[in-house]
């Protein structure tokens, strides 16, 4: 069997790719490596177990929840809430480890499992490999060690997470957001109650679209990879900007006065300003992805900001900033990690950290995101492809090595397989946009015909 798990957990088609068994017996093996079950003498080895609105997520919570119990761990059950608040939650409760069960963007036929250790941090490789590992031995036979009578983990529901999570996050903000109007799309996901109730305590006359989530309507043509009605509502309501979330909450997006996307890269250059100048930004450098514009690079180096740059994936961006403990780090997509007020992409405290700014500063956000230009970049998906072959391809890499022959300095090629969907990326930038829509309509045309 290939690789479980991928950039952000284990997923696929619920109830096809990912059963109710397969959760079921990753939630024992997890037990087993991650709260090391029935090792300590005295102790019960604790979980929080939480999920987005989806209804495939009912059931995979039970199966989960199930598979941990029957391995000595006793479960928090925390319900519907962001992927952050299940990390921020596992950390504060002491727990051994965190399960969030959501397929974060993708459409409402997907779901996933991530899993998170101690502290609410994401796994490493390592982990993840001992994870599959117990599993896949067990899957092939080997019976487990399963405890009997008083051993076996005992459920709860603890309901004060939802009000935990929003007090932590108002505990975070530098200042309050009174005066300011802001439309929230919620994506009809995780954070439809957690977001607005955060952004009203403090202080901001909200309005919420996307915020009805019903099991069904998850990502459905609204939150963050869907501006549209945002940008739509914005100007509408005479908002002075909006924030989109995707699924489970971990990204933020935002859209301006007048309605124009404000990306990953524009949230990260403005809090890094901001950072900055409260001394909070150690090094006075910023973590972000290879994916990030050219533009934000440009924009860190004149305002004296130094840059590491990762693979893509915000797990990578994160242990970039423990390692060398930078304080500040994020994805074009919209996932942003404050390391010192939270272990994941956090998509609320970044929303509210943005607004914060704007009402500190007294400037529009188009103002305020205006300190980097965006080169023109050209984002392509190419599904139904065999991504594993992406770096072995002659055909393929001499076609990148004429693309970036053509574009020379003032632009870049990068091919990256999907972590989380069987389909390939293929990004282009370059100074004139038709230059890089070409390029890169070249370049999916020969992914197709070279991986296909």
């Amino acid at each position: 069997m290939g690789r479980l798990f991928g950039t952000d957990g284990v997923r696929g088609v619920a109830n096809a790719d990912l059963t109710a068994e397969l959760a079921l017996g990753l939630s024992v093996a997890a037990a087993h490596v991650l709260a090391e079950a029935g090792t300590f003498e005295g102790h019960r080895p604790k979980a929080v177990v939480g999920r987005d609105p989806r209804a495939s997520g009912e059931f995979l919570e039970a199966a989960v929840v199930a598979g941990l119990a029957s391995a000595g761990v006793d479960v928090l059950r925390v319900g519907v809430l962001p992927t952050p608040a299940v990390a921020h939650l596992t950390g504060a409760l002491g727990a051994d480890l965190g399960v969030m069960l959501s397929a974060s963007h993708n459409a409402m036929p997907d779901n996933g499992i991530k899993f998170f250790a101690r502290g609410g941090h994401k796994l490493a490789d390592d982990l993840e490999d001992r994870i599959e590992a117990v599993y896949e031995e067990h899957r092939t036979g080997a019976p487990w060690q399963r405890p009997t009578g008083s051993g076996v983990g005992r459920v709860s529901s603890y309901d004060q997470g939802l009000d935990q999570y929003i007090a932590h996050l108002l505990g975070v903000l530098p200042n309050r957001l009174d005066g300011l109007r802001i439309v929230l799309d919620e994506a009809h996901g995780a954070a439809a109650r957690v977001s607005p109730e955060a952004f009203a305590r403090a202080g901001a006359d909200v309005i919420t679209i996307g915020a009805q989530p019903d099991g069904l309507n998850i990502n459905d043509g609204c939150g963050s990879t869907h501006l549209d009605l945002l940008k739509a509502a914005v100007v509408e309501q005479g908002a002075d900007f909006g924030i989109a979330h995707d699924g489970d909450a971990d990204r933020c997006l935002a859209v301006d006065g007048s309605g124009e996307e404000v990306d990953g890269d524009q949230i990260l250059a403005v809090l890094a300003l901001a950072m900055r100048e409260h001394g909070t930004l150690r090094n006075d450098t910023v973590v972000a992805t290879v994916m990030s514009n050219l533009g934000f690079k440009l924009a860190m180096e004149a305002h004296g900001l130094s840059l590491v740059q990762t693979a893509v994936g915000d797990r990578y961006v994160l242990e970039a900033m423990k390692e060398h403990g930078f304080a500040l780090g994020g994805e074009q997509s919209g996932h942003v990690i404050v390391l010192d007020h939270a272990t994941t992409g956090d998509g609320t405290l970044t929303g509210l950290l943005l607004a914060a700014r704007v009402a500190e500063t007294g400037r529009s956000l188009a103002d305020l995101a205006g300190v980097m230009e965006r080169l023109p970049q050209v984002l392509i998906n190419v599904p139904d492809v065999d991504k594993s072959r992406v770096k072995t391809s002659a055909e393929l890499s001499a076609a990148v090595t004429e693309a970036e022959r053509e574009l020379g300095s003032t632009g870049r090629v990068l091919l990256r397989p999907s972590g989380t969907e069987p389909l390939v990326r293929v990004m282009v930038e370059a100074a004139d946009i038709e230059q890089a829509r070409s390029v890169a309509g070249r370049l999916a045309d020969v992914v197709k015909s070279a991986l296909g």
